[in-house]
């Protein structure tokens, strides 16, 4: 299910506290796919930028009814591959991501990114729109921004992971803050939309 914010969230939203400095613990414990999903009702909120996580499309194919009101889904499939997490567009342009999170110190696995995917993100480079990864390293708390590039050369390379290093040098880090959690458009405004690209 899409949860898309309501104008009680975006109050709650605008009235937290962003005077904390650059050490932010209010993050810890949360989520990458929740700091990212409060991080686009914040965008969206504000009018900066419109972007949602996209619904994996499921056929239902058994439904128990225990109770007229409590129906229980007991069998279902994926009705096809799903592409990347997160679409929208910002100043004009259209944006695709793929968010990952690994306790890994080291390195991302890319077996966390499926052929589909990859193939994806080339398709949306084709066309011109803004693709990328987001890397979430929970036990480091750091984050950075991949431009799609560099993940499918890694890709078509056949690597086993993408080290840290490697993550570093071609992506960005974003600090994680307050509000927004995960401030990525202040990179893809920096660095990809006539910027100063790596």
């Amino acid at each position: 299910m899409v949860q898309y914010p309501s104008k009680l969230a975006g109050h709650h939203l605008a009235h937290r506290s962003q005077s904390q400095g650059k050490t932010n613990f209010a993050n810890r414990g949360m989520s990458f796919e929740k700091m990212l999903n409060e991080t686009n009702s914040y965008y969206l909120i504000k009018g900066m930028a419109v972007i949602h996580k996209k619904p994996t499309p499921v056929q239902i194919v058994k439904v128990d009814y225990p109770q007229r009101s409590r129906a229980k889904i007991v069998e279902a499939y994926f009705r096809q591959a799903s592409t990347t997490d997160y679409s929208g567009v910002y100043k004009g342009h259209y944006i695709d991501f793929e968010a990952k999170e690994t306790r890994q110190k080291t390195a991302m696995p890319l077996k966390n990114f499926h052929p589909h995917q990859i193939e994806h993100m080339g398709q949306v480079l084709e066309q011109d729109g803004i693709c990328f990864a987001l890397l979430h390293f929970s036990t480091l708390q750091e984050t950075y921004l991949l431009p799609a590039e560099a993940l499918i050369q890694s890709f078509q390379e056949h690597w086993k992971s993408l080290p840290i290093e490697f993550i570093r040098e071609k992506g960005y880090l974003i600090t994680l803050g307050a509000f927004p959690s995960v401030p990525y458009l202040e990179i893809i405004e920096e660095h990809l939309i006539g910027g100063n690209s790596k």
